[in-house]
């Protein structure tokens, strides 16, 4: 109550007059360049609030002594000055701010009220962070439930400190309207940044509490601690379902690992589950990994003001919106490592429990942290976190349980048995259950699950695989139970590379080669295989190494319909028959090339075949059974 505050711009707002009134403080000094407003507040003001003056002055060239204030407020009058980015406009503003600087004493406060558009908070932000004061951008409180403005407003607080000689570190920081506690940011475009996400967020509560919207609108909620994403959110539409009183809005917790599957990771999968759940708005909720979360009662309790930002119109006043999850649970999701590669970037290898109770472990690049890179079924799931067992004796804590072990017969990839149920395309009827070797090219590791498969399910077969990462070698081995032997031995290589020395070195060598390999450019609509492996000359040494009545087999995904169009007419262009097996609810598509002109002939004999292919896969004394891989092979192949 005791500073002495300037507000530039005063103009007639009743800003000053409430502060005055409410007691903050009497000793304000208003000033404005229109003699007619502040003849106007002085009339009104005059015998009301005695201690509170309006002088007509210009903020570009005050007439106060230096250090008069310990606040200078503004209310608007940076964002009138500030309209456009011309280089008279913007030495306006430098003379504001100078003159702003000159009357503040050190210690003492510029409070900008703003709407925040982004050139206007840079230049603030920039000036004022390179003259050594502290920057912080507040959030105002938008009061109440319904928001007065689309766009929220801001207040920019510069505290003035002596400018030390010197490169000193700028102080930069936001508190967003939620939260008490600044968050602190490294540079001027990270603070524009983080404001641009409150103003999108409240353009998107403003369209989705008027209207229901065709498209599914998604965003991240973030750590108050770290920053880090914590919860991304799907706001899904059902404008054609008839209303009633309880259909209105719901909430739906992807339990946690679950993320990427089919009905939570895709447009079409939340539609469905918006449909089978019967509310007209349904949030999906995914969890993030390495975020701790108290139970599905913490979550709802964490998420219930939030949620409600996004309500649908017409909601009825009070009425309690449920929190939906599968099993009543948030899931498991338990990270056993994490690392980076150079070639990879960052990875992690995580175990999720699926939805039939059984446990899987994946590798997940983070790049692409929505695609499971690789996953292997776990025969027996590790304990869970803060899991207590039986134990006769509770007060000696038991040994580290071991690892869990993986189950190398059971392939959780649907391309990948479509792409074992391609072997039936080789061209002997009978070529596997010991005739003569099958000789197996494998681009692309990952996890190692397909060649292990191969090499454990056909006696006969030998695997060579080709991969280009050596940590996606150590992860395999280490992870998921891959070893080599002397029927499977692993390249590091370049598929490129190792694919154009076979070429010209030994061709017409394998029966069967396969391409499982990503893409790390993520700007191209296909991210399997990457282009250049299905140009026309690296196609062609493919065939050159394979057997005149061997497969070809590639794991296609590209949601570029003409550059799919491109990559099959080039496929055409070097292989004669080519087959494609769609896999239901995903991208995949895979393709069989062969190099010969004629193939099986009708289903009778791609029937015998598959069956011939299935009696080789059941070897004596393994215990596993392999119809899901027959049942695939019956429906594998159709003709494009």
């Amino acid at each position: 109550p005791a500073s002495q505050v300037l507000v530039v711009g005063c103009g007639n707002s009743e800003l000053s007059e409430q502060m005055y009134d409410m007691g903050m403080c009497e000793d304000i000094v208003n000033i404005d360049i229109s003699d007619a407003v502040i003849r106007q507040m002085q009339e009104r003001n005059a015998s009301k609030r005695p201690k509170m003056s309006y002088l007509l002055m210009d903020v570009l060239q005050m007439d106060f002594p230096d250090a008069l204030f310990q606040v200078v407020l503004d209310k608007g009058t940076l964002d009138a000055i500030l309209a456009d980015e011309e280089e008279a406009t913007l030495a306006k503003v430098d003379r504001m701010f100078a003159e702003i600087s000159r009357v503040l004493q050190v210690g003492g406060r510029y409070l900008c009220v703003s709407l925040a558009q982004a050139h206007v908070l840079k230049k603030a932000v920039e000036y004022f962070s390179q003259e050594g004061w502290v920057v912080r951008v507040h959030q105002a409180a938008s009061g109440g439930d319904k928001q007065q403005f689309v766009l929220p407003i801001f207040v920019y607080v510069m505290t003035k400190f002596k400018k030390v000689p010197g490169s000193a570190p700028q102080i930069l920081e936001i508190c967003p309207e939620e939260q008490d506690k600044p968050m602190r940011v490294e540079s001027a475009e990270q603070l524009v940044e983080a404001v641009k996400d409150r103003q999108h967020y409240a353009l998107l509560r403003s369209q989705l509490s008027k209207t229901t919207s065709g498209e599914q609108l998604s965003l991240d909620l973030c750590s108050k601690d770290s920053g880090r994403p914590r919860y991304t959110l799907h706001v899904v539409d059902s404008p054609s379902m008839k209303p009633s009183r309880d259909n209105h809005f719901a909430i739906f917790i992807i339990p946690q690992g679950r993320e990427t599957e089919w009905l939570f990771g895709t447009e079409e999968g939340r539609r469905q589950l918006a449909a089978s759940a019967g509310f007209r708005r349904l949030v999906t909720v995914a969890l993030h990994r390495e975020q701790h979360y108290e139970g599905m009662a913490g979550i709802q309790a964490e998420l219930s003001g939030k949620v409600m930002e996004l309500a649908p119109p017409g909601l009825p006043a009070r009425q309690q919106v449920p929190f939906l999850s599968v099993g009543g649970d948030i899931g498991v999701r338990t990270v056993q490592h994490r690392d980076t590669s150079p070639l990879s970037g960052e990875y992690v290898v995580e175990d999720v429990k699926g939805d039939d109770k059984c446990y899987f472990r994946r590798l997940i690049f983070l790049s692409n942290r929505n695609v499971v890179q690789s996953e292997a079924r776990l025969l027996a799931p590790a304990p869970l976190p803060g899991q207590k067992k039986r134990r006769k004796d509770r007060k000696k804590p038991g040994p580290a349980e071991p690892p869990s072990a993986i189950d190398k017969s059971y392939l959780c990839c649907e391309h990948h048995k479509a792409m074992v149920a391609g072997l039936c395309l080789l061209g002997s009827p009978d070529p596997l259950p010991g005739q003569h070797p099958l000789a197996v090219l494998v681009v692309g590791l990952g996890g190692g699950s397909l060649p292990l498969f191969l090499h454990d399910y056909f006696s006969q077969a030998r695997v060579a695989v080709v991969e280009i990462d050596p940590s996606v070698v150590e992860v395999a081995t280490r992870w998921f139970g891959f070893s080599q032997s002397d029927r499977m031995q692993v390249h590091v290589s370049d598929g490129l590379d190792y694919v154009a020395k076979l070429a010209a070195e030994a061709p017409a060598q394998y029966d069967a080669i396969m391409f499982d390999v990503d893409s790390k450019d993520l700007m191209v609509g296909m991210s399997c295989p990457p282009p250049a492996f299905v140009e026309k000359p690296f196609l062609q040494k493919v065939k050159t190494i394979l057997k005149p009545e061997g497969v070809f087999v590639l794991n296609l995904v590209c949601r570029d319909a003409r550059l799919k169009e491109s990559v099959l007419a080039t496929l055409r262009e070097v292989f004669p028959l080519l087959y494609a097996r769609r896999i239901d609810g995903e991208v995949n598509e895979i393709l069989f090339c062969q190099p010969c002109s004629e193939g099986p002939r009708g289903a009778a004999e791609l029937l015998t075949r598959a069956r011939a292919l299935e009696g080789a896969l059941r070897q004596p004394g393994r215990p596993w059974d392999s119809s899901y891989v027959l049942a695939d092979m019956l429906q594998a192949v159709k003709i494009l």
